[in-house]
């Protein structure tokens, strides 16, 4: 076990990789009086360590919208020296002795223990994390992909909830062609719903579309990471250009103007999955959480 925050050498960070239906979700973030992804997996948290708390809080590689799913998402959260003696110390039984447990299979056993009535949540992994590592702060990149079945497409009753049902044939190569315009680093205020205070910059280092053997049209997009609602907006704007409502250079004409526009409609959120986040070799892993933390800036022309 290490210590993963140096500021903290009495805690130990666990990393945790997550899958979701996001469906009966409102999203990643905890709310109250709603269901979240994030309250949950801290609801199950406090139950197992009821008697030693304070209960973890998550910080999560990506927050995610009411409705979108995960296969690829990753959490961290932080133990005291005595929530892990707790943890991997348990008794076999009534009157039985104390036996150690690996910590990090005891965190994924006991978490998927209280959320067992929950089938819509999977713990996929628990490790302790290395030195330096935040699930949100040391990623290099998040990884989406969003899913149409258009009139040239199966619906698929199965795969409902997880694909968005157009009603009209969509141009793969215009689609895919447009989308490749907005590839780089740029100012994506077009795309975002703007939160106080925060930049809209990021780097968006690929984003392709394909059709699947069944038809399925599917958009793929990997970028330092994503503001609020960017991907159902880019996938929206591309969305606009395939049924030919937009012409595919308008799309970097709306990014430069840099403001909401009605010209194209943000998807639904069911049509999108978070697939993986990537993070760099360990010894890298704090000084890409520095980096992060600075604030994006556009090169100067």
């Amino acid at each position: 076990m290490s210590a993963a925050d140096p500021d903290d050498q009495g805690a130990t960070r666990i990393r945790l990789d997550i899958a979701y239906d996001g469906t009966g979700f409102n999203g990643w973030a905890r709310q109250p009086g709603y269901r979240t992804v994030q309250g949950e997996i801290e609801g199950a948290l406090a139950t197992i360590l009821r008697r030693h708390p304070p209960a973890p809080t998550l910080v999560v590689a990506g927050r995610t919208d009411a409705g979108v799913h995960a296969v690829g998402q990753v959490a961290h959260f932080d133990l005291t020296d005595e929530q892990v003696f707790a943890l991997v110390h348990r008794r076999r039984g009534k009157g039985k002795p104390k036996v150690p447990f690996e910590l990090h299979a005891a965190v994924k056993r006991r978490i998927a223990g209280v959320l067992v009535t929950q089938p819509d949540i999977v713990i996929r992994g628990a490790s302790v994390a290395p030195a330096g590592f935040d699930a949100r702060f040391s990623a290099l990149w998040r990884r989406y992909e969003y899913r149409i079945a258009d009139t040239g497409s199966f619906h698929d009753p199965l795969q409902r909830l997880r694909t968005t049902w157009h009603p009209a044939a969509l141009d793969l190569d215009a689609m895919d062609a447009a989308a490749g315009t907005l590839v780089g680093l740029h100012d994506f205020a077009s795309y975002c719903k703007p939160r106080p205070h925060a930049t809209t910059i990021r780097t968006l280092q690929d984003f392709r579309w394909r059709r699947e053997a069944d038809g399925v049209l599917v958009a793929a997009l990997k970028a330092d990471a994503f503001c609020h609602s960017m991907v159902r907006a880019l996938v929206g704007a591309t969305v606009a250009v395939g049924e030919g409502k937009l012409p595919g250079d308008r799309l970097v004409d709306l990014r430069i103007d840099r403001a909401r526009t009605s010209e194209f409609k943000v998807m639904q959120a069911h049509g999108l999955t978070l697939t993986q986040v990537g993070y760099p070799e360990d010894a890298e892993l704090a000084m890409r959480a520095v980096q992060t933390r600075a604030r994006r800036e556009l090169p100067e022309e």
